[in-house]
């Protein structure tokens, strides 16, 4: 094919340009992100070989990609930052296109926006765009407290399609539960899974890392752009030392991404028309051969640890549609902030990952710099100079997102090609109809390590992190250890197949070389009552134990120690046969409870609820002894959840129900959104939860949520009442009629729940109770409960 015979609408490269600085160096400017950015828009429109004020004035499509500080909820931005940033950067260059795209997150971006914008113009719904992006983190640290510290906060007027953080996915609630939220740990897990399956020793595996990263720094040391231009040997790399400590083993920091960087990158693109009429050289068009964007599980679903499927099966595809294998790649670029990104790639294709073939254009992520999201703009830039001195070789480029979550790849070369649409959509269809792996969230008993990682902080603090799998089920937990001997075990030798022993705990999963040391790490806490609490007033009278959340100023919201504290209570009093009835009460009378702690989880201290939940209720199973919730004042998000947990509620006047999470950006996960359509109308459900909207003590009785309702200030003497009157019962009737309650409450035929051989109806049967009601009945006398 030639360039007449190419379809006006056809997408071509045709501009790139990069920019950089180093602190400390001649020329240093303290540039900010925009400036960065539209410095290296500048080089890209220069590069066309035409005149840059023309082809700005042409774009009609900018794309910026998300620089770190605005990449996730809370990122401090010391210097300040853009509203807009593509238009920031298109101002700057006199282009005023008409549609300005940010990114979501992931080093993914640079290449997808090249794939999707390419697309866009061979569909004819954009002629000339522009893509770039940039960092400037390296300024912002270093001067960040300066007396003469820069500002870069700028407000630009114009539309913007945010598309958000994207974040769906990379992270979960459990990985964050063990700490496993940093992108060096997730990919230790990896490379130490990788090296289990190739079956090395962590010298030979360590040397092999060193071996693939230490031509990329010979590649740094030439690249005027990069922020680390270091030659360093195989064996410099991965040696640990004072410099060179580890981050997580199996990684020095010397072997992963930089982020304190000050690089922009853009690559402009248009249609073959476009460049065409704006008079273009053709000796300066770069065509996308191939081109494919795919995505994994979330990374504790994923069948294989060891690996990348959806980035292998991505590049197959890219280079599929090229129509060359890949050893008739001249160029090539593998996204690099950890060795298991390239290796993943190399495993998959067959290409050797010993150092003999070069996989960087730039010097890579440790190297060149982890331009944050925006790396791969910088691979693609410079492997589109690289192929215009190479007429009709070919060059890959794969881009990597998240923790080997989003990848995307593409092929180019100076031969004129038509616009192939590609099938990432019936790919990514295939990955998605895969078996993943069940989970145990809450993970006990006898396990194996199936991959792991010691994270090294400062001042020698190790935390080791582990992914198993269960002997009886074999479902894959996370877990966590700070014990010596559990941390030599996954620092020597091979910890994976080792056998190990985990336990569940409200703050997450815990492992242990064996059961005995689990059992002297974490003693069982004895099921008995103390004599004191902090945040909870505790009084036994009789059979029935009263239970005082006991802070007010804080209108008796929880927090982890009250948390634990309300869990150990109960905990007694389900164990205790002498106690038969419960009450929970808040102090004061103000608040029953406003439910979490909202100030505390605002402070950034570890937020965690005991297995049993909130107020260790929520959550609690085989709850068959009656517990009593007497309310007084609000029983807000949380609160109400713990008066919804309860069997029995008396509320006073005062009383307010509501789940006011949606508020503050939360839900009822604590059981509000389970057990209020299950006791209320299910529009009413609907409207509180999605309202926040308070529910009065009277409107609380007419629609059942609550059994009584007393003068101001006597919903505890009510709930004593009610207990007292529990107390003329069986109490071995009582928690009897609890149980099967409880066990038939999910059978939906009413016959199969009525005949549901319940073993409380045996254990009934032959209770001291049991007979002595019935004597008591003939007796004509108050029968003395024995609970037995």
């Amino acid at each position: 094919m030639t360039y007449q015979d190419l379809d006006p609408r056809t997408p071509v490269l045709v501009g790139v340009g990069q920019a950089s600085e180093r602190i400390g160096e001649p020329g240093y400017r303290r540039l900010s992100a925009v400036e960065l950015a539209a410095a290296a828009v500048r080089e890209a429109l220069v590069d066309t070989g035409v005149d840059p004020s023309e082809v700005a004035a042409a774009v009609d499509t900018v794309a910026g990609v998300r620089q770190f500080e605005i990449s996730a909820p809370g990122i401090p931005s010391p210097l300040g930052r853009s509203t807009n940033y593509p238009r920031s950067v298109a101002g700057r260059v006199g282009a005023a296109p008409r549609r300005a795209i940010l990114e979501v997150v992931g080093g993914q971006g640079p290449q997808h926006l090249v794939n999707e914008m390419a697309a866009a113009v061979a569909d004819g719904e954009a002629q000339v765009v522009l893509v770039f992006g940039s960092e400037a983190i390296s300024t912002a640290q270093h001067l960040a407290k300066a007396e003469d510290k820069p500002d870069f906060s700028e407000s630009v007027e114009g539309d913007l399609e945010d598309r958000g953080y994207g974040l769906k996915g990379l992270v979960s609630r459990q990985q964050a539960a063990h700490g496993l939220t940093d992108a060096p740990s997730q990919y230790a897990l990896f490379d130490n899974a990788r090296r289990a399956r190739l079956g090395q020793t962590r010298e030979e595996y360590a040397a092999g890392m060193g071996a693939l990263f230490a031509p990329f720094t010979k590649v740094a040391a030439a690249n005027p752009h990069a922020a680390a231009p270091v030659e360093r040997t195989a064996e410099e790399l991965v040696t640990p030392s004072e410099k060179n400590r580890y981050i997580a083993e199996p990684y020095t920091r010397y072997i992963v991404a930089r982020e304190k960087v000050n690089q922009g990158a853009a690559v402009l693109l248009m249609s073959v028309g476009e460049a065409r009429r704006l008079g273009v050289p053709p000796e300066r068009w770069v065509f996308l051969h191939g081109h494919a964007d795919l995505c994994e599980r979330g990374l504790l679903e994923r069948v294989d640890l060891s690996g990348s499927p959806a980035a292998v099966l991505a590049v197959r595809h890219a280079l599929e549609q090229a129509g060359i294998g890949a050893d008739e790649l001249a160029v090539i670029d593998l996204y690099s902030c950890f060795p298991i990104a390239v290796t993943a790639v190399c495993d998959g294709l067959g290409l050797p990952a010993d150092g003999s073939r070069e996989l960087t254009v730039t010097g890579g992520l440790p190297f060149f710099g982890g331009a944050g999201n925006n790396y791969s703009m910088h691979a693609i830039a410079e492997t589109v100079q690289r192929l215009r001195a190479q007429p009709g070789a070919y060059g890959l480029v794969g881009a990597n997102g998240g923790s080997l979550s989003k990848y995307s790849a593409g092929v180019y070369s100076t031969t004129p090609a038509e616009w192939r649409p590609d099938r990432s959509a019936a790919l990514q269809a295939e990955l998605d109809s895969r078996p993943g792996v069940e989970q145990a969230f809450q993970a006990d008993g006898w396990a194996t390590i199936e991959t792991y990682t010691v994270k090294h902080g400062r001042g020698g603090k190790r935390t080791g992190i582990v992914v198993g799998r269960l002997e009886a089920d074999g479902r894959r937990f996370i877990a966590t250890s700070d014990d010596e001997r559990t941390l030599g075990l996954l620092t020597t030798g091979e910890p994976i197949g080792r056998r190990v022993y985990v336990r569940s705990f409200g703050f997450g999963n815990r492992v242990a070389v064996d059961d005995a040391l689990m059992d002297e790490l974490f003693p069982p806490r004895p099921a008995v009552l103390r004599d004191d609490y902090e945040h909870v007033l505790v009084r036994r009278d009789g059979h029935v134990l009263e239970v005082t959340i006991n802070r007010p100023d804080s209108r008796n919201s929880l927090h982890p120690p009250a948390n634990d504290e309300l869990d150990a209570v109960f905990d007694a009093y389900f164990a205790d046969p002498g106690l038969w009835v419960a009450i929970i009460t808040g102090a004061g009378g103000k608040a029953f409870s406003a439910g979490n702690d909202l100030l505390y989880s605002a402070s950034g201290k570890p937020m965690w609820v005991p297995k049993n939940g909130f107020a260790g209720l929520t959550s609690r199973r085989n709850m068959t002894k009656p517990v009593i919730a007497a309310v007084n004042g609000f029983a807000m998000g949380g609160g109400f959840e713990i008066a919804l947990a309860c069997h029995l509620v008396v509320a006073d006047e005062t009383a307010r129900f509501a789940l006011s999470e949606v508020k503050v950006g939360l839900v009822a996960a604590a059981g509000g959104l389970v057990r209020l359509p299950r006791a209320l109308p299910g529009k009413l459900a609907t409207e509180m939860i999605l309202t926040g909207r308070r529910l009065t003590a009277a409107e609380a009785l007419e629609h059942g949520l609550v059994n009584r309702v007393t003068e101001p200030g006597q919903a505890l003497a009510g709930a004593r009442e009610l207990a007292r009157e529990i107390l003329e019962s069986s109490p071995t009737s009582v928690r009897a009629s609890l149980q099967i309650m409880a066990e038939t409450q999910g059978i939906p035929d009413v016959v199969d729940a009525v005949t549901h051989p319940s073993p409380a109806l045996d254990d009934l049967m032959v209770s001291e109770d049991v007979t002595e009601g019935l004597t008591a009945f003939a007796e004509k006398r108050p029968p003395r409960w024995r609970n037995r």
